[in-house]
């Protein structure tokens, strides 16, 4: 996948990217700034089309933007114009499957929202407005807005970059509970190692632009994973080891 066109030079963004996800595994790629892993999940969810290559999603090549996703990003971008509970109910209200009916379902939709709202721990904050959130309950809800809708596919890409790390934390054990609980397909981009140890089943590592998988790392850790099992002796070496392969990505 390149950027740009003539008159105003390319871009490469991913240059072989070739790898397979299971339904229900929960993937995180790392790697350097700027090495196309954004691009790589723009790509999955037919956002961006990709100049070679196919991608398919439950066996289909994906042609257009998917239904089925769910994507939260670095910033929660939540409407500063709506309420907690509103934000959430979004997808259901522009998305082409279910516009059409939101307004008859609406009572099962407004249940759906508030119950992912207390599980994440927003009970009671349903009619407050974003900027009476704090950053990590503004992304808690960001979390809930991308899975009302109850994607097969979750893509987060770095949702935890811009939150103290205290928070951060608390927010790991957050998403780990909703995908034990639901068992969606999720993948996590990250600069973050012990998070991507935390969250994943299997990690890939990019290389520099343009994006190369270089590197595989099964991580066979027991759940559910706790913010102690973090201190761990294995834990730590398997972010040692992600830690060395990043290490010659950039030196390469």
């Amino acid at each position: 996948m390149t950027y740009g066109g003539p008159g105003t030079g390319t871009v490469p963004a991913v240059a072989d990217a070739s790898l397979t996800i299971k339904q229900g595994e929960f993937v995180a790629m790392v790697g350097p700034s700027g090495c196309g892993k954004s691009s790589l999940l723009k790509i999955v969810s037919g956002l961006m089309p990709a100049d070679k290559g196919i991608t398919r999603v439950a066996g289909e090549p994906v042609t257009r933007p998917l239904t089925m996703v769910g994507m939260a990003f670095q910033n929660a971008t939540l409407l500063p114009w709506r309420t907690t509970l509103e934000n959430v109910l979004l997808p259901l209200e522009v998305s082409r499957t279910h516009r059409g009916s939101f307004r008859r379902k609406k009572a099962e939709h407004l249940e759906t929202a508030r119950a992912l709202l207390k599980t994440v721990g927003l009970e009671g904050y349903e009619d407050h407005a974003p900027y009476e959130l704090s950053g990590g309950m503004q992304q808690r809800a960001s979390l809930c807005r991308a899975l009302i809708h109850a994607p097969d596919l979750l893509l987060l890409d770095e949702p935890f970059a811009a939150l103290d790390a205290f928070t951060r934390e608390e927010l790991w054990g957050v998403l780990q509970d909703l995908w034990m609980q639901r068992k969606f397909t999720v993948i996590l981009v990250t600069h973050d190692l012990r998070e991507a140890v935390y969250l994943a089943d299997r990690v890939y590592v990019v290389s520099k632009r343009p994006g190369r998988i270089v590197y595989k790392r099964p991580i066979p850790l027991a759940r559910p994973r706790t913010l102690e099992s973090t201190f761990d002796q294995d834990f730590v070496d398997l972010v040692h080891k992600l830690r060395d392969h990043i290490g010659e990505v950039r030196a390469s």
